[in-house]
C-alpha cells in the first residue's frame, strides 16, 4: 500500500489543505494520505501555534468522511522539533509493508536542501509535488523520485483564517464547518 505523508502545522486545517490531500487521494498511485500533523516545523517559528493535540483534533475532524485520508500523531511520539526523515524512520519501522511518499507544495521544494537528510529523502521515498502559486520551476522537477502533480492553485493562508477569527470576521467556506465549530466552541485563535 502507498501512502502519501501530507506534513503541516494545520493551523488550523482548511478547505486548501483538503483539496490538495483529496486531489493526492483519488489522482495519483497513492492509496491513502495521511495528514502528519507536526508540533512544531524546525523551519517555522512557533509563535501562535495551538496545541498539537487540538490540531489533531482539528485534522480528524475535517477528514472523518474520507476513508482515503487518515491523521498522524506520529510526531508526537518523537523528540522535538521533529524532522521528516526521523517520522519517515519511525513509520517505516512501524509499518514495514507500507510504501511511503512525502506530499509538499512547490513552495517546499525550492528550500528542499534545507532539510535534514533531504537527499536519503529524496531518494529512499521521493515526493509528490503541488504547484504553489507565485513559486518558480527548480531542477528537482525533473528528479525521477519527484512527481509534479496538477492541482488548483489555492492560496489560502492559515495566517489569514487565525486573523479573520482575531478580528471576528467569518472562516465560513474557508475550513470545514466541522473545524469551524471546533474553533468557536473552544475559543482557539482569540
Amino acid at each position: 500500500m502507498k501512502i502519501g505523508l501530507f506534513f503541516g502545522s494545520f493551523n488550523p486545517i482548511h478547505m486548501g489543505h483538503l483539496i490538495i490531500a483529496n486531489i493526492m487521494a483519488e489522482n495519483t498511485d497513492l492509496n491513502k494520505v495521511w495528514f502528519v500533523v507536526s508540533p512544531q516545523n524546525p523551519l517555522k517559528p512557533s509563535k501562535g501555534l495551538l496545541h498539537e493535540f487540538d490540531r489533531y483534533d482539528m485534522v480528524k475532524a475535517a477528514i472523518a468522511d474520507n476513508y482515503k485520508l487518515e491523521v498522524s500523531d506520529a510526531e508526537f511520539h518523537l523528540p522535538k522539533p521533529s524532522y521528516t526523515i526521523h517520522t519517515l524512520a519511525y513509520l517505516k519501522e512501524k509499518h514495514p509493508a507500507k510504501e511511503f511518499k512525502v506530499i509538499v507544495g512547490g513552495d517546499n521544494l525550492e528550500n528542499f536542501s534545507k532539510w535534514k537528510n533531504h537527499e536519503e529523502i529524496l531518494n529512499q521515498f521521493g515526493l509528490y509535488v503541488y504547484r504553489r502559486p507565485g513559486v518558480t520551476k527548480t531542477t528537482l522537477e525533473r528528479h525521477a523520485n519527484v512527481q509534479m502533480i496538477d492541482a488548483p492553485l489555492l492560496d489560502i493562508s492559515a495566517t489569514y483564517i487565525r486573523n479573520c477569527i482575531k478580528y471576528n470576521k467569518s472562516i465560513r467556506y474557508l475550513v470545514p464547518e466541522p473545524v469551524e465549530q471546533l474553533i468557536h466552541l473552544k475559543n482557539f485563535y482569540r
